[in-house]
């Protein structure tokens, strides 16, 4: 990390300590809460909800807190995990001093640690959802020499009181101002959070989703985040859900990452673009095309893709998202620049790199070559999901595409060059499979696919035997044909899981 990148970085951490926080240790830690009279240390942990849970220490000595940092706590594994039996909970939490930001909201100054789980032996826990990524991406790597990166789309709905200035069109929000956004301030606030947190965004901005119904008006935004490497990835997004709650609690509004709020109207979806990068190039560009390489990640994403529903669809409105004609997936199929797919590849600046030097005709400093900023996009995933777990089947999917015997055939069969909905499609539409249309479908797709997670011993078996009565446990196979027309029956599910994850 150079000097000018310490300056210009918004984490007050780095700014003090100077460093990479990949490069901080427990006694700049120390140093940083003596410095700044931190008077409270959060751990922060993700559990069965995929929600953070808290453990919070009041700093009563500078002995005292390097306790703390040096041995972490313990912490009942039964009440975390429903896997984990009360006769043999204990676990221990063990900080990542990388992961640590200021609290923006803490009336006493309050420093936040994400933290990872070990079991009753010093090891990590194989089933916890932070250690199932780590072994996922350190297989990537293993295998490839290569690092996954990848970045999430978080989508969310702010829902307060219905006004009359400057209304909004329903369903035409898309990328929207003040004043016909209501909630910009907050999205910029958050993201001002989120960056001084640590997360890397890429923008914000508003969503097609914005109505009013029954005096509440609904206003859907969205936070990209820049390519990052996958354990970072996730963190950041964990911490940013619970920044932007936590800035609706304080507006008060309501926040919902939830996939679907109503029937007809945009759903929120939790996308994740992906790379494999190696000695700063991206490998998924090949002579300015998409290289060999990227469309076997392609194929096993695409050949994994309904049994990733288990992790990134898990409750029943999940599917009342993932309908036709909504911008949402239902078919197993890939395109370019396509919504309607489950892998989409994005406009990725390949072969176009001189646009800005002819936008700037006198700026003489441009260059045409940049590194490339391709990726291809996961469309199915909602807020719903445990995202250590969807990412790391991310991982998983795409190493099992690369060492796909037929994965380039694979791509090409499942490739469309247009809207899969449209007339011309329709015999195509017929042949290609279809995404899991409930939670128990999804946990049967799961129990068949199973083996490519559990390779490598990545997905614990007991981790899928416990997603799948999970999933099973919502007995919803056929749930949206029963609720069809029936709005009420709807909004009551919708209520049950407004706050998901």
């Amino acid at each position: 990390m150079t000097g000018s990148d310490i300056l210009m970085n918004p984490n007050d951490l780095v700014k003090f300590i100077k460093k990479s926080p990949a490069d901080f240790t427990k006694e700049d830690i120390i140093r940083f809460c003596e410095a700044k009279e931190i008077e409270m240390i959060n751990f922060r942990y993700v559990a069965d909800d995929g929600k953070l849970k808290t453990l919070n220490f009041i700093i009563s000595s500078k002995e005292y807190l390097d306790t703390i940092l040096s041995d972490g706590e313990r912490v009942d594994g039964s009440n975390i995990f429903s896997f984990i039996e009360a006769g043999s909970s204990d676990l221990y939490v063990i900080p990542r001093y990388r992961t640590a930001f200021v609290n923006p909201f803490a009336e006493v100054p309050t420093l936040e640690i994400l933290c990872s789980y070990y079991d009753n032996e010093g090891k990590p826990l194989e089933s916890s959802p932070e250690y199932v990524l780590k072994k996922a991406d350190a297989e990537f790597t293993k295998e490839t020499g290569a690092v996954f990166k990848t970045l999430g789309e978080l989508e969310y709905y702010v829902i307060g009181d219905a006004e009359d200035s400057y209304p909004a069109i329903d369903q035409k929000g898309y990328h929207s101002a003040e004043p016909f956004v209501k909630y910009e301030a907050l999205r910029v606030e958050a993201m001002t959070l989120i960056a001084k947190a640590g997360g890397k965004i890429k923008y914000g901005h508003s969503e097609v989703g914005c109505f009013t119904q029954e005096n509440k008006y609904y206003e859907q935004h969205e936070i990209e985040f820049l390519p990052m490497p996958a354990e970072e990835a996730v963190e950041q997004l964990l911490v940013a859900k619970w920044i932007v709650r936590m800035l609706g609690y304080r507006y008060g509004v309501e926040v919902s990452f939830a996939p679907k709020i109503v029937v007809g109207k945009a759903g929120s979806g939790l996308h994740f673009h992906m790379m494999a990068e190696k000695d700063g190039k991206n490998l998924l560009v090949e002579n300015d095309k998409l290289s060999p390489m990227a469309r076997k990640m392609i194929a096993g994403v695409l050949d994994l893709g309904d049994a990733l529903t288990a992790f990134g669809n898990t409750v029943p409105t999940s599917y009342l998202r993932l309908v036709p004609h909504q911008e949402a997936p239902t078919n197993v199929c890939w395109g370019d620049r396509n919504r309607s797919v489950v892998v989409r590849v994005p406009l990725g600046w390949t072969g176009a790199n001189h646009m800005t030097q002819d936008a700037n005709p006198n700026d003489k400093s441009l260059t045409a070559d940049r590194p490339s900023k391709q990726t291809y996009e996961y469309r199915v995933g909602d807020g719903s999901a445990d995202i250590y777990l969807l990412v790391a089947g991310l991982i998983t999917a795409s190493l099992h595409g690369i060492n796909m015997e037929d994965g380039l055939k694979r791509a090409e069969e499942l490739y469309v060059s247009g809207n899969i909905f449209s007339p011309e499609y329709k015999e195509r539409l017929l042949q290609l499979k279809q995404l899991p249309l409930s939670c128990f479908e999804s946990a049967d797709v799961l129990e068949e696919k199973r083996s490519y997670f559990e390779k490598n011993g990545i997905f614990p078996s007991g981790m899928i035997d416990s997603t799948i009565r999970k999933l099973k446990g919502f007995n919803d196979k056929g749930l949206s044909e029963k609720l069809y027309g029936n709005n009420e029956a709807i909004e009551e599910l919708v209520a049950d899981y407004i706050h998901v994850a």
